[in-house]
């Protein structure tokens, strides 16, 4: 892995663990000298694991609409700031641009964000890793949400395995490192249709 892709809250949260949470993910690439793609904000959790990227000179790529950059939230300290038309260019080109896909704390744009990976990881359109900084449970209700869903059948249970979770920048970027995407050869049962 080259690159990691970082789905993240434009906004801090109620929590300093969460800020800490982004500074310290951060640090983990930067040990493990992989690569940043973000959002490209300078607010939020998003900006502070950028602030931490850079302070530590670390490779960061931020990708933002226009829309966006027009509202004065683009970071203008990233040295490569792609500004594209839309969010769904906003979205291919951080997929395409990295390796793997990290959730931190986020509101609806994190989990649409993660949830589209996820599914474009189960139609096959991508095998790589996806996974959740679990910071002070904030993803508990999520993972609880996908076990109903295996429970329910509306999930494969080989499915639940795309989702790396650890409350340990360090382990789930180890998890990302070690994972085996499920192979998807048949996601339809064609009795039903």
């Amino acid at each position: 892995m080259k690159r990691i892709c970082v789905f993240a809250g434009s906004s801090r949260g109620r929590r300093t663990e969460y800020r800490d949470a982004a500074e310290g993910l951060g640090q983990a690439l930067l040990r493990r000298r992989l690569g940043l793609v973000y959002g490209g904000g300078r607010v939020g959790l998003m900006g502070v694991l950028a602030d931490a990227m850079l302070a530590g000179s670390g490779e960061v790529i931020g990708v933002i609409p226009e829309a966006m950059v027009s509202k004065e939230v683009a970071h203008a300290g990233i040295p490569d700031l792609r500004v594209v038309r839309t969010m769904h260019e906003r979205k291919a080109l951080m997929a395409d641009l990295s390796d793997g896909f990290i959730a931190l704390p986020g509101g609806w744009g994190t989990f649409e964000e993660l949830f589209e990976i996820l599914t474009w990881a189960q139609l096959g359109l991508h095998r790589k890793p996806c996974g959740l900084l679990n910071v002070e449970g904030y993803f508990d209700p999520l993972i609880q949400l996908v076990e109903h869903a295996v429970i329910e059948g509306f999930l494969g249970a080989e499915f639940r395995s795309m989702l790396a979770v650890s409350s340990s920048a360090e382990e789930v970027l180890d998890r990302l490192a070690s994972a085996v995407p499920p192979a998807v050869e048949k996601w339809i049962d064609r009795a039903e249709v």
